[in-house]
């Protein structure tokens, strides 16, 4: 349980957030139209093509809910656990996932269907990123869990349990986030169209970088 946040947390699960829903928003109102930053409708779809005999959507759904994993893996690889902690390697994570956004951009510019497993790898990657933190689950990509605590939390305070103001500030912030990225991302892709992808690598690149100065200068206040 989430007792006290620490606000390098907050900020960057807001900020990897504003990151999910925006490219979701572009994937989905794309010329494939599919979700990326989670797989849960995605592999029901698949498994309606299979069954139907489409397989071609089979295919290209089915490698989206791979490029998912693929990119939970290699953030597995990189990162090492799970637990969420100041000094792993979150910013080498974050330049990955920064270079595979700017190779959707790319595809997408070119119509390529494999634009959505380039976006999708990027969010699995993200994601697995930062599992948990203080025992609370905190995923940045999809809200159906973060949604499912906020209730919980509500629910044990209703039942005179209290309510963990951390964890549920911190779960709210993660939605609130998520949504308004989602809005920008339909603003700016009727805007600036395959372009605005361009605006996801430059913002997660942006957001490694932070976190490395962030390293710094918390290395450098303990002496």
């Amino acid at each position: 349980m989430i007792n006290r946040l620490p606000l390098w947390v907050l900020v960057g699960s807001v900020m990897l957030a504003l990151n999910a829903g925006f490219i979701n928003s572009v994937a989905l109102l794309s010329f494939a139209n599919n979700a990326v930053s989670h797989v849960t409708g995605t592999a029901t779809i698949a498994a309606d093509a299979l069954v139907d005999g489409k397989v071609d959507v089979f295919y290209h759904t089915g490698a989206i809910v791979l490029s998912f994993i693929v990119g939970a893996i290699l953030s597995g690889m990189i990162v090492g656990q799970e637990a969420l902690k100041l000094g792993r390697r979150y910013g080498v994570a974050l330049i990955l996932e920064s270079t595979l956004l700017f190779l959707a951009w790319y595809a997408f510019r070119q119509n390529l269907v494999q634009a959505e497993w380039l976006a999708s790898a990027a969010c699995g990657l993200q994601n697995a990123m930062v599992a948990t933190y203080s025992g609370s689950v905190i995923r940045t990509t999809h809200l159906t869990g973060i949604v499912s605590d906020i209730g919980s939390s509500i629910g044990n305070f209703f039942a005179g349990r209290g309510l963990a103001i951390a964890k549920i500030s911190l779960q709210s912030s993660i939605f609130i986030a998520f949504v308004i990225g989602a809005g920008v991302g339909s603003v700016v892709f009727r805007h600036a169209g395959y372009d605005a992808v361009l605006v996801n690598g430059v913002w997660v690149g942006m957001v490694a970088m932070a976190y490395w100065v962030y390293l710094i200068w918390a290395a450098r206040s303990k002496f």
